[in-house]
This record gives structure tokens, C-alpha cells and sequence, in this order.
């Protein structure tokens, strides 16, 4: 079970007033709100993270684990979709993803307007912050109703 995850406009609420916060290991302050939504997910599903975001080769695992940790999502495996050679865009990479993956349990959460043209039967796994917002306690919701009916489905 994974959570496919983007962190610009998710778990980093964008603001064209201000910059974001850093913490001391130099990457952007996660918005409490979203974190707090995130640990739920992780916490009530068991599932883990699937980085889909553009700063994913950026660190590597062990980094990626530091900096969620840092900021308070913890007990959670990561992983990374691989860097993005061939410059595709958030649509491409998620359904290359899906095409080479036997993992049938995910909820995709992504501020990316692209997704909305995924197949239907990929965006009823999508859970679409607003970027200015970022992931909160109504998307935790409904991410937590779709990793739950794929459990369920799987199961029948």
C-alpha cells in the first residue's frame, strides 16, 4: 500500500507572498496541518511513501527518511520513483509507474493539474490538494476511503 507523493503544494503550501521556511537541513518546513494529515494516513493504512515529487533524486532514501522524521512523520518506508531522464511530466511518470508496478494499493496526493487527465480508473485514486493549501484533515480523509476500498477490493 503507498502513498504516491508529491511535496510542493502538499506537504509545502505555496504562497506567492512569502517564502517557505527551511529547517536546519536546508529543505522547506512541512505545514503542520499537512503533516499532521500525512502521519494519519501512514498511521490508520500502513502505507508508505512512493516520492513522486521533482525534488525526489535530490536525496537519497536515508536523507528522505532525516527529513520527514525531522518533521515529524515517522515509522514510514520511503521510496522514490526514479529520476525523471526523460523529462516527462507528472501524468507520464505516474502512469509508467502504474504500467511497471504490481503494487495495486495506492492513493495518489498531488497539487499537479495535469493528473486530472489520468485515466479514470487512475484518477479515482486521486486526492488533489489546493497548492495554497496543501494536504489537510478532509484529504486525509479521503485518501485513508480510497487505500481502504483498494484493501477491500483486493480482498473480495
Amino acid at each position: 500500500m503507498l502513498i504516491l507523493l508529491d511535496i510542493d503544494g502538499v506537504m509545502v503550501p505555496a504562497s506567492n507572498w512569502k517564502r517557505p521556511e527551511f529547517e536546519s537541513d536546508g529543505f522547506p518546513r512541512f505545514s503542520r496541518k499537512a503533516t499532521n494529515s500525512l502521519q494519519r494516513i501512514i498511521s490508520e493504512t500502513g502505507a508508505g511513501i512512493l516520492l513522486t515529487t521533482s525534488h525526489k533524486s535530490n536525496y537519497l532514501i536515508r536523507e528522505w527518511i532525516n527529513i520527514f522524521s525531522t518533521r515529524g512523520v515517522k515509522n514510514v518506508t520511503i521510496k522514490k520513483l526514479n529520476k525523471n531522464t526523460s523529462h516527462l511530466n507528472r501524468r507520464e511518470e505516474v502512469m509508467r509507474w502504474v504500467a511497471n508496478s504490481s503494487v495495486k494499493e495506492f492513493v495518489i496526493i498531488d497539487d499537479d493539474k495535469i493528473l486530472n487527465s489520468l485515466p479514470s480508473r487512475l484518477k479515482s485514486r486521486l486526492v488533489q490538494p489546493s497548492a495554497t493549501v496543501g494536504l489537510n484533515e478532509e484529504l486525509a480523509d479521503s485518501a485513508i476511503k480510497i487505500l481502504n476500498s483498494s484493501r477491500r477490493r483486493l480482498a473480495i
